[in-house]
């Protein structure tokens, strides 16, 4: 057996075992460390005189000094003190008020809500749950279709993903060596037109058919508007303002990532302290939810790098290269070919395991087919919401049914799911017809072209 045919091993080993159920993180290590023990073996050699040690070693001791990496402890621990500072309550009955005019108001405001704490907070799970426990049973109160219902949570508690500070784009950003600045960037735009699109979806969805969507009682949304202003600077302006913050002093240049994650999660502390919610409980599971999530993701990395390492050294890239070309594929061929594998990959796979270790497969061929790898990062975010949202994992529909009444039915969210998903891809085909949507923000801040 050749050496790239061993890589070819190695790689459908590895989706065995992660289909099996085995730990990621843990999984790459081992296969790394195995595969490459017979990579770098040499005939004579001392049984732990073999270079795949010294890689393991270097790899850990690269993550451990990674500048860019340092930004995702301190943006994970502002997302867990924003998420228990009691603020997405009066924010979501805030917006509600404000929306007041809007066909399916609720629903508007709990996708602008999602959208602003998905901001601030960038975990998946978190943003779902939180919001299916405060805005999906007042959903169903309002007498709005349950899996209606259902689809405008999963799909606006995914936002994260995407707009910054998103965690998965620091990820991405160390995975391709590109600047976080200009990821974030590229980000901005795409984001908020999903948010948008998700909106005008559901305007238009109430407006055709309103028993989706019921029209509140007046007396339940009439308030003065000297309240209603009041409402929106205690619940709207402080987290908005902690958000604009951070971006603006990462996309002005002002501060790098790192310190702009600092400075925001000084900002949350601040924020909860404010709300009259800090306290020495909250602060300890946020410390512990912030070091376990970011010892997951660093340790994902120490794998992936010793992983790809090995598996490039077998000739695993140079195979799957002469496939790609062989087929003779056109840029959006390419394109098309790349985020269906990806779409694929979001069903057993979660986004870290998708950017970590399969993404870079991808990026050697950008080059030859003239895709930029802002443009690319950009388009594999925005695809990664569906992993999210599709059967079978779709695990923001188990994170929903989790927290769910029990008369709603997983196959209800699944169901309200589907149309959110077309909006994604929609969205992708905006995003490919005018890329300027990407590049345009980063190529005026940073004149990268």
């Amino acid at each position: 057996m050749s050496d790239p045919h061993v890589a070819m091993l190695m790689l459908g080993l590895l989706l065995l075992t992660i289909l099996l159920g085995f730990p990621i993180c843990f999984t790459l290590i081992a296969m790394g460390v195995g595969f490459g023990y017979y990579a770098y073996f040499r005939p004579g050699q001392d049984i732990l005189d073999n270079n795949i040690f010294d890689l393991l070693v270097n790899q850990t001791y690269s993550v451990m000094t990674s500048d860019v990496l340092v930004a995702v402890p301190l943006f994970l621990f502002m997302g867990y003190i924003v998420e228990r500072a009691n603020i997405v309550d009066r924010l979501f009955f805030s917006l509600n008020i404000a929306a007041r005019g809007v066909p399916a108001s609720m629903a508007v405001a709990a996708l602008a809500t999602c959208a602003l704490f998905a901001t601030a907070v960038g975990i998946v799970g978190a943003v779902v749950t939180l919001m299916g426990l405060l805005a999906f049973p007042a959903l169903l109160k309002a007498g709005y279709d349950t899996k209606f219902s259902a689809g405008v949570i999963c799909a606006g508690g995914c936002l994260g993903i995407l707009i910054p500070p998103s965690i998965m784009l620091i990820v991405y950003a160390a995975t391709t060596a590109i600047s976080v600045v200009q990821v974030y960037a590229a980000a901005m735009f795409p984001g908020l037109m999903l948010a948008g699109l998700y909106m005008l979806y559901v305007i238009g969805r109430a407006w055709l058919t309103p028993s989706l969507a019921p029209k509140p009682p007046k007396e339940q949304t009439e308030m003065p508007l000297s309240q209603l202003m009041w409402m929106m600077a205690t619940s709207f302006l402080p987290l908005a303002f902690l958000i604009m913050a951070v971006l603006g002093a990462i996309l002005l240049g002002w501060a790098s990532p790192t310190e702009a994650a600092a400075i925001g999660a000084f900002g949350g502390l601040l924020l909860a302290a404010g709300y009259r919610t800090l306290n020495w409980q909250m602060l300890k599971a946020s410390v512990y939810l912030t070091a376990r999530t970011s010892a997951m993701v660093c340790w994902l990395f120490v794998g992936s790098w010793t992983f790809s390492s090995v598996f490039s050294y077998l000739g695993g890239h140079a195979v799957i290269e002469e496939f790609m070309l062989g087929m003779e594929l056109s840029q959006v061929g390419f394109l098309i070919l790349a985020q269906v594998i990806i779409f694929l990959l979001g069903w057993p796979l979660e986004w870290s395991e998708i950017i970590i270790i399969f993404v870079p497969i991808f990026l050697p061929l950008l080059d030859t087919f003239e895709v930029d790898p802002l443009f690319f990062g950009v388009l594999v975010a925005l695809n990664l919401q569906t992993s999210f949202m599709t059967p079978p994992m779709a695990m923001a529909a188990y994170y929903l049914k989790g927290i769910a009444p029990p008369h709603v039915q997983l196959m209800d969210i699944f169901k309200g799911c589907f149309p959110f998903l077309a909006v994604v891809i929609l969205a992708m085909v905006i995003l490919y017809n005018f890329q300027g949507l990407a590049l345009w923000l980063p190529e005026q801040i940073y004149k990268v072209r």
